[in-house]
């Protein structure tokens, strides 16, 4: 245990929360870092701007198809085994992309390289909630929870912006290596302050055919919806890679339903109030995802800041979401998860509308206060939803349900930048032929032409919002009985909030 009996936060809770923020910070922000940077690895490897993408794209890949299987592993093996060796794995990962590629100049060994660090991100990334549902006492949950989620979330809002500073001023290679300290430091105080905890005993073998399935057909998934738009949608190749993400996952979910012990219960999914949080959750990452990736767009494009400036104004967007947090972790215990989300939806759907009102002459001012409205948002919903995804089911569940809460971060974040730069590329080029304007027409009226283009994603970002906020109102926050004080487990079921 790491609280003391009157539930007061002790120095080992908090040097826990560190680690496990550390950990969810750093797999998050190399979730986005490299984005900025990879015009200039193209150049440095002479590789075109389609190879280069794979540089981000398959970090994506292994993180999402892997994390449901650590998920599982952990609560086989234990979590502390599979946090320690996850961020060795990631540090030495780090090291290999910044070092390995400029020493033998080979592009390939930098995708290799990004392939191994993303098997330690899923393992780091996996557990990170279960940790807190494990080992913090109920009444601080709510606040490390948040804190937490809101690390996990600013690594994904603040990857380019730190992303653009270490390319601009030292080098590429700098955006892997500044992990390599951090991840030493958080394995020596990991070590030394996750409690070694009691593996669950296997009520079968391990779902090595649900594994194979589940890798594949994200895999496949994500790969059709990154390269979607680059190879084109009807192309033979993203088809055939739709089909088989759809053979393999149906495959998987059949697979699932028929095994003993199965990589993920499917039927937790019956919970009505589990299913509806874990839907909340996957809406807020897609949408965050477009949004972020749209939004440097609009600000170079129509207001033609340099890439520095506009990451400059997208900390808004991240210094809300700290906000956001701190205040969610503070009130969820007084407030309970379902006021909190209701309020963030609010925010939400608030910031996403105001979004649609912008046009060439709209001041920076009030794209900062869009941008605030939906980053508080963001920060205010996440951490009560996770809390009660987590706090609903059975203990012996933690590792399989934490791990699918890290995979509904990053399989909505690349699905939803290909929804949302699809909406927008359509949006304006739907508008351009409505009313004839070609690239001869003035510069003023092109800004018009991407300024409505905007207006679309942004609108299909309100109606995410909207349907967020409705599941909001229709959730409520279930606790289960492995969770309650004695009193309330003495009554053998859930406790609704």
């Amino acid at each position: 245990m790491v609280s003391d009996p009157s539930g007061k936060v002790t120095r080992s809770t908090t040097l826990l929360i560190v680690s496990i923020s550390l950990a969810t910070f750093m797999s998050s922000l190399d979730g986005t870092i490299v984005n900025i940077a990879l015009p200039t690895i193209s150049e440095s490897f002479n590789v075109s701007s389609s190879a280069v993408s794979w540089v981000s794209t398959i970090y994506l890949l292994v993180m999402s198809g892997c994390v449901l299987i650590f998920g599982k592993v952990s609560d086989v093996i234990g979590f502390k085994k599979v946090f320690l060796t996850g961020f060795m794995i990631f540090t030495l990962g780090s090291f290999f992309c910044g070092f390995l590629p400029d020493l033998v100049y080979s592009f390939r060994i930098l995708i290799g390289s990004r392939a191994f660090q993303g098997i330690g991100g899923a393992m780091i990334t996996a557990i990170g909630p279960a940790m807190i549902t494990a080992y913090i006492p109920m009444e601080q949950k709510g606040k490390a929870m948040g804190i937490i989620m809101t690390f996990a979330a600013l690594g994904t809002a603040i990857g380019p912006t730190i992303g653009g500073i270490l390319t601009q001023y030292l080098s590429w290679t700098w955006i892997f290596f500044i992990n390599v300290p951090v991840g030493i430091c958080a394995i020596l105080l990991g070590a030394k302050v996750i409690p070694a905890s009691t593996p669950n005993e296997p009520s079968g073998k391990f779902d090595r055919v649900g594994a194979i399935l589940i890798f594949t057909g994200l895999a496949s998934l994500l790969f059709a919806m990154s390269e979607g738009q680059t190879l084109g949608w009807t192309s033979p190749v993203i088809i055939g890679t739709l089909a088989l993400a759809a053979i393999t996952i149906g495959s998987f979910v059949l697979c699932e339903l028929r095994a003993k012990d199965p990589l993920l219960e499917l039927r937790l999914f019956k919970n009505r109030n589990f299913l509806l949080s874990n839907a909340i959750l996957a809406l807020v990452f897609f949408s965050l995802a477009g949004i972020n990736y749209l939004l440097p767009f609009y600000l170079q494009y129509v207001h033609d800041y340099n890439p520095s400036d506009a990451g400059l104004i997208l900390t808004a967007l991240s210094v809300a979401m700290m906000v956001g947090g701190i205040i969610s972790g503070m009130l969820f215990n007084r407030m309970g998860g379902r006021k909190l989300s209701i309020i963030a939806g609010l925010s939400l759907v608030a910031g996403y509308f105001l979004l649609t009102l912008i046009r060439v002459t709209t001041t920076t001012g009030f794209v900062i206060f869009c941008l605030f409205l939906i980053g508080f948002g963001l920060g205010l919903i996440i951490t009560p939803v996770s809390n009660m995804i987590m706090n609903s089911v059975a203990k012996k569940y933690q590792g399989m349900v934490s791990s699918l809460t890290s995979l509904e971060r990053f399989a909505p974040m690349t699905i939803g930048i290909a929804f949302f730069n699809l909406i927008f590329i359509q949006g304006v080029i739907s508008i351009a032929n409505h009313f004839g304007v070609t690239s001869e027409a003035p510069v003023t009226i092109q800004k018009e032409v991407l300024t409505a283009g905007f207006d679309v994603a942004f609108l299909f970002a309100c109606i995410v919002g909207v349907i967020i906020l409705v599941l909001a109102c229709i959730a409520r926050q279930e606790i289960h009985p492995d969770y309650q004080s004695a009193d309330e487990s003495s009554e053998g079921s859930p406790v609704m909030v």
